[in-house]
């Protein structure tokens, strides 16, 4: 057993010749080395059949060793996994002669009778007092002396009833302060080799309430309860409203892995949010291929979930999930310099709208209904006024028909239709459509709103005025609805589109578009102040938009 040099290199049982780092430890023979200890053995002691002649190496290995070797080769076998986390320092005697017995009986072989057995440091047996009160006081229940004796004797435990006395006069000429009072009922307990998880005297406790039974526990009568009163941060209140309305409204909720495969981070990179194209974050020593970078949009985890239910029977197909998403970033204020973290929303809905009743068909799922549900949700967080949503150039390869959703000025997520390559990468069966949204932007918006507000109520009656204008096909009405609220004011209280016509008496190439107002004041407003508020409405509407009264 020894180390590897400075540049060595080994060629491994699957074939692959790997430069070493110095200070591996090896397995060798006379002249090679022919296994990495605790990881694989090598292609020149590979068993064949051919083979006839076996010689057997059992060891225990320092785990610390071996995690260095593993995590500088981006090499985790079986092998390793079982050394890194410690294996029985007295078991490899036997667990030689096993393998041996077991080679023998399967194959016709002879086992020799002899063996070479090298401890240079054999293990000390570990002990840990159990105070019997010190049990019953963690536990909540009396357990008997003697069932606590039997339950650990039957795994492994060797445990000898000792004298308090004893025990204090060990810990003392050890140096250390006695744990034991004087004339306290104590088990002695020697923890077996094959147990390294187990090091104190609350390890033993745990032993015996898994043995003893959780449920055989009674609950007490009588719970304390802290004097502190926890309050919730405006974050926290602002996520529990989100939720509630979310699933009120058909959404369900579901938790996602937060990592990704590289190529699939890559691929959904700059989704939903601003300055994340190409910014992946890669772990350092991922435990998978398919856990190897940490997601920069929640999207990808959603689709999967949409897949899973698709293929059960599920038709409606409403989720929402909050969580974190990672990239890299040049931004000084970065609390961790050269990488960005926020919390964000993901709403994704696929397949039906509705079911099919005796009052109508079936509805499928749009874009609309996604677009909905953000209005809902931001009205109930009372920043309507303060939401946008436009056409956006998503990355196409994700997102197609996509609206940037702006909150405040600023680029918060998008919602948008998954566009058919990542529709046929996800195999779904039906349209699927998905909002993003930057949570961490939202919460300073909405903190404010917490606080209650009242608000009177006009006692003087509101004036509704309708009001259809002829537009370009290809107008947005979205802008429509901004000139009209941001000329109305503060008049008007109120506008809505209540409908869109094409046809018959609108030249080719445009569109009708009628809206609803309403205008309210302190007091009995006149007719001559609507249509003078009405007056620059249009000619508001004409500047930026064309538009022209029907």
């Amino acid at each position: 057993v020894r180390h590897s040099g400075p540049e060595e290199r080994f060629t491994t049982l699957d074939g692959k010749e790997r430069s070493l780092p110095s200070g591996a430890l090896l397995i060798a023979d006379g002249e090679r080395p022919v296994a990495i200890a605790g990881v694989m053995g090598g292609e020149n002691s590979e068993v064949t059949g051919e083979t006839r002649n076996v010689l057997i190496e059992s060891a225990c290995f320092e785990p610390s060793s071996i995690r260095r070797t593993v995590k500088a080769l981006g090499l985790q076998t079986d092998s390793s996994y079982r050394f890194e986390r410690g294996v029985d320092p007295e078991g490899q005697v036997w667990a030689a002669a096993r393998a041996a017995r077991l080679i023998a009986s399967l194959a016709g072989g002879e086992v020799l009778e002899d063996f070479i057995d090298e401890h240079p440091r054999p293990s000390e047996p570990r002990t840990a007092p159990l105070r019997v009160s010190r049990l019953h006081r963690i536990l909540g229940a009396r357990i008997p002396l003697e069932e606590a004796r039997r339950l650990l004797t039957a795994i492994g435990f060797e445990v000898a009833e000792a004298r308090p006395l004893d025990l204090i006069a060990e810990q003392v000429m050890e140096g250390r302060n006695p744990e034991v009072p004087f004339e306290e009922q104590t088990l002695l307990c020697t923890i077996p080799s094959f147990r390294p998880d187990v090091e104190r005297e609350i390890d033993i406790i745990e032993e015996v309430a898994r043995l003893y039974g959780f449920d055989k526990i009674a609950e007490p009568a009588h719970v304390p309860v802290p004097a502190i009163i926890t309050r919730e941060t405006p974050e926290d209140i602002l996520r529990s409203r989100a939720r509630s309305l979310l699933s009120g409204t058909g959404f369900r909720e579901t938790y996602t892995n937060s990592m990704l495969r590289r190529e699939t981070a890559e691929w959904f990179a700059g989704t939903a949010f601003e300055g994340s194209e190409g910014a992946v974050v890669e772990t350092l020593n991922p435990i998978s291929a398919e856990m190897s970078a940490l997601r920069p949009s929640m999207l990808p985890g959603l689709l999967q979930v949409v897949h899973y239910n698709q293929n059960r029977g599920q038709r409606i197909l409403r989720f929402f999930e909050f969580g974190h998403v990672f990239q890299r970033t040049p931004r000084p204020d970065a609390l961790v310099p050269g990488f960005a973290e926020h919390e964000s929303l993901i709403l994704v809905a696929s397949g039906l709208r509705r079911e099919a009743g005796w009052d109508a068909s079936p509805e499928t799922t749009d874009l609309y209904d996604l677009k909905g549900a953000l209005q809902l949700l931001f009205t109930r967080l009372q920043l309507a006024d303060h939401l946008e949503m436009k056409p956006f150039q998503a990355n196409e390869r994700v997102a197609s028909s996509a609206l940037s959703v702006r909150i405040g000025g600023r680029h918060a997520g998008i919602a948008a239709a998954v566009s058919g390559e990542v529709a046929r990468e996800y195999d779904l069966k039906q349209p699927a459509f998905f909002a993003e949204i930057n949570w961490s932007e939202v919460v300073p918006l909405a903190a404010p709103y917490l606080i209650p507000r009242y608000q009177n109520i006009s006692r003087h009656p509101a004036v509704e005025r309708d009001l259809a204008v002829i537009v370009p096909k290809e107008q947005a009405v979205g802008l429509l609805l901004d000139v009209v609220r941001s000329t109305g004011n503060p008049l008007l209280r109120r506008a809505t589109v209540f409908d869109i016509y094409e046809g018959t008496g609108v030249e080719e190439g445009k569109k009708s578009v009628a809206l609803s107002l309403r205008f309210i004041a302190d007091r009995t407003l006149l007719d001559e102040e609507v249509d003078h508020c009405i007056e620059k409405i249009l000619g508001a509407l004409q500047q930026e938009a064309g538009a022209v009264l029907r």
